[in-house]
């Protein structure tokens, strides 16, 4: 293969160390061993950063990817291309791509004129619909897929439909290293005559460690020299989010158990050099895992490979490459079992060293020289199959087939709109107004907007600062003793209404079902949900369609977390009735619609039967959310082919004069919103152009040609009338706008990452 292999450019597309992740040290070592095992064969990486300074990457690195920006995956293709690559290897993990779910990386996939071979380092028993879409996309846009135990390979075929002739098994790669005894390196970390216990890698609660921590002290009663060496820095994300509160945690419970003595931390992401000498001195190694589902782990593979004795939970990696007497497992959370292994192993010398001698033997097979050779099988077999399928690719697109670019996200309107109490209501051109005060509707809207656009990763620090004050706000209009929301609050603090209308509740409940649906942050969650509970109840006793529509959506929202909650799945339940009975009380065939008139925020109606019918599986109540949204869109479309929504002023009752003028903001900001949910549900192109069609209204194409967001202040003007715009820049028309921003952009990803081909 060596001297025969026309491969000469191959390029790794994942994270590359200095990063601290599995997947950087992954493909750094891959790359480096397929570059020493063909040197003839030019090795280069792609990275994905997920800080905006990025990292000081070696000169392997060629392109950098910023992990929120879909323009930016779209940018590293044309490198690819243009660089003549003639394979590219993805390393793929959900969490370390943009987008929901990752689906940025399938942006680039489309983009790509060469072979994909495509190493899946998670393969989900249980996918969302999003990481289903996610997989699909991997699976088809993949010339070779490669998983690294068996367990995946089978999920990969039963779950995901997978071609068996498409999937290569490849073992994690490990250093070769020589079977030595422990004892060599002990004195490296000043634990000579010491039994040594090691666990290692990046430091999160999922690892378990605390199990260990409580078995130490049997394990001690019976083995004093025992010290138990914890390795590795907290996880980046972690360290992001709680800072070293886990690793405090063990340090707390490691003194409450009294074995502080018998423990060490090595806070560090050490090299490869240094991780070699800590596996050496190892006597047994620990993997104490607390999730089953982990199909590859690197830390188990080396310490396996270097032949030690390994003690694990029976998480899919390890139950596999554990069998058969390579090593011992113990039922997920057991400490007690995990004690009895260990003082089991360290009794029996003969027991242990058969283990050790079983894993190092099977270990010969998966060091990274043979794990090089057998990629590059793979990427040739990849290069041989996508000849014989003699796919065409296009060297550019035409306008039509590339997506839009949608403006730049600027705040800095929204900002000044907004204080420490909440957002303001109303502004003077783009002043705010005081003398409006504040009000629940626009605050919810906020919220919402907040969590889109940590989704999105754009500005985090400005999100998460907008999403802290709307949610206090929120908190605060809430009435614990009436379960209603304030609405209006005065400059100077003071409610002025006793509960406000149906609408602001539903609105509320619209922003706290996001915030517990999508909001990654754990603190946005339960103040959200404790929230949303205590306000849900009252909706049932509503007449408003829209409230109903809006709690719908919220509902859909916050079950995408926690869809065991019979009590929110009843509420689904009987809204959904009450909305398809008003349908089928007023839809006549030349009014496809829910009330005798159309007024305000219309879209939301079909919105919420979209969402309800497709997360319940109720295929008439997709159908008809998408009837009426079908019938909406035609009637607020011009004779020009532009957006046309129905005029506040005198809005549209059937058999009377439809209101063209004054036309809101928020009628578009429902509109993109409901043809994108409909795009999701259907995956027919019309959608996304109906919803593009509705936010090009902002930005001029509409009756007059006149501008309504305004790039200079980031804010959106209050409405189109007759002869002008409302030169005024409002909370709900800016936040109307920067919400379609955000829909367009996570709508602009699954579109970019979704669509079929049209090259093939």
């Amino acid at each position: 293969m060596k001297e025969t292999s026309k491969i000469r450019k191959i390029a790794f597309v994942g994270d590359h160390l200095p990063r601290k992740c599995g997947i950087a040290t992954f493909t750094t070592d891959l790359l480096a061993a397929v570059a020493s095992a063909h040197p003839q064969s030019h090795c280069l990486a792609v990275s994905v950063n997920d800080i905006e300074e990025g990292y000081e990457y070696p000169e392997v690195v060629r392109f950098e990817i910023e992990e929120q920006n879909l323009s930016s995956y779209l940018r590293a293709a044309d490198f690819l291309n243009i660089s003549n690559v003639d394979v590219v290897c993805l390393q793929h993990e959900f969490g370390i791509f943009g987008g929901p779910a990752g689906a940025h990386i399938l942006a680039l996939l489309r983009e790509l004129r060469m072979p994909v071979v495509t190493t899946l380092h998670t393969v989900l028993l249980h996918p969302n619909t999003e990481q289903r879409r996610v997989m699909d996309g991997l699976i088809s846009l993949s010339t070779r897929l490669v998983v690294m135990a068996e367990r995946g390979r089978q999920m990969l075929q039963e779950i995901y439909h997978a071609p068996l002739a498409k999937i290569d098994l490849i073992p994690h790669g490990i250093p070769d290293v020589g079977f030595v005894d422990p004892t060599y390196f002990k004195d490296l970390f000043g634990v000579e005559g010491k039994t040594v216990l090691l666990t290692f890698g990046l430091l999160s609660p999922n690892k378990g460690i605390e199990n260990v921590l409580d078995a130490l002290p049997a394990i001690l009663a019976e083995s004093p020299e025992v010290v138990y060496i914890v390795l590795g820095a907290t996880h980046p994300n972690e360290l992001r989010e709680h800072g070293e509160a886990y690793r405090l945690s063990l340090e707390i419970l490691a003194k409450k158990n009294k074995i502080e003595k018998s423990v060490i931390f090595y806070n560090q992401f050490v090299n490869i050099e240094n991780l070699k000498e800590f596996i050496g001195a190892a006597d047994l190694y620990i993997t104490p895992y607390l999730n089953e589902a982990q199909i590859t782990s690197g830390t188990l593979a080396y310490a396996f490979g270097a032949g030690k004795a390994v003690v694990s939970t029976p998480y899919w990696h390890a139950a596999e490459l554990l069998a058969e007497d390579r090593g011992v497992l113990v039922p997920f959370g057991d400490s007690p079992a995990i004690a009895r292994e260990v003082i089991g192993l360290l009794r029996d010398d003969t027991r242990r060293h058969a283990i050790r001698k079983n894993a190092y033997r099977i270990g010969r097979d998966m060091v990274w020289s043979n794990a090089a050779q057998m990629y590059m099988h793979s990427f040739e077999s990849s290069r041989l199959e996508l000849a014989a399928r003699s796919r065409k690719f296009l060297a550019a697109k035409t306008l039509d087939q590339k997506p839009r670019e949608l403006p730049t996200t600027r705040l800095s309107h929204l900002s000044r709109m907004t204080d420490s109490t909440g957002v303001f209501q109303h502004a003077i051109f783009s002043v705010p107004n005081f003398s409006e005060g504040y009000c629940t509707d626009d605050n919810a809207r906020a919220f919402v907007l907040s969590v889109l656009l940590g989704e999105l990763g754009e500005d985090p620090e400005s999100a998460r600062t907008l999403g802290t004050t709307s949610a206090a706000f929120l908190h605060h209009a809430f009435d614990p003793l009436t379960k209603r929301f304030h609405n209006h609050l005065s400059f100077d603090r003071r409610w002025l209404d006793e509960k406000g209308s149906e609408d602001s509740q539903g609105r509320a409940l619209w922003a706290l079902g996001t915030g517990v649906g999508r909001s990654p942050f754990r603190s946005f969650q339960m103040m959200a949900g404790q929230l949303f509970a205590a306000a849900l109840p009252a909706l049932t006793e509503f007449t408003s369609p829209r409230a109903w529509a809006f709690g719908l959506i919220g509902i859909h929202e916050y079950l995408r977390r926690l869809n065991g909650d019979s009590l929110v799945n009843q509420t689904q339940k009987a809204l959904t009735c009450r909305l398809m009975k008003l349908f089928e009380t007023n839809a006549r065939p030349d009014w496809q619609w829910f009330e005798e008139e159309l007024s305000y925020d219309n879209a939301k109606l079909p919105h919420a039967l979209i969402v309800s019918g497709q997360a319940t599986a109720q295929q008439g109540v997709l159908e008809c959310g998408l009837q009426s949204l079908r019938w909406l869109t035609k009637l607020q479309m011009s004779e020009k082919g532009h957006f046309r929504p129905i005029g506040s002023n005198g809005f549209y009752r059937r058999g009377g004069t439809r209101a063209n003028f004054d036309q809101q903001p928020i009628e578009a900001q429902a509109t993109v919103s409901a043809c994108l949910e409909a795009y999701r549900a259907t995956s027919d192109p019309c959608w996304y152009e109906h919803a593009q069609r509705a936010f090009d209204w902002f930005i001029g194409w509409n009756d007059l040609g006149l501008e309504l967001y305004s790039p200079e202040s980031g804010g959106c003007r209050d409405g189109l009338h007759v002869d002008r715009v409302n030169g005024n820049q409002g909370a709900e028309s800016t936040l109307a706008f920067h919400l379609s921003l955000a829909e367009m952009r996570l709508g602009q990803s699954i579109l970019t990452s979704f669509s079929e081909p049209g090259t093939e």
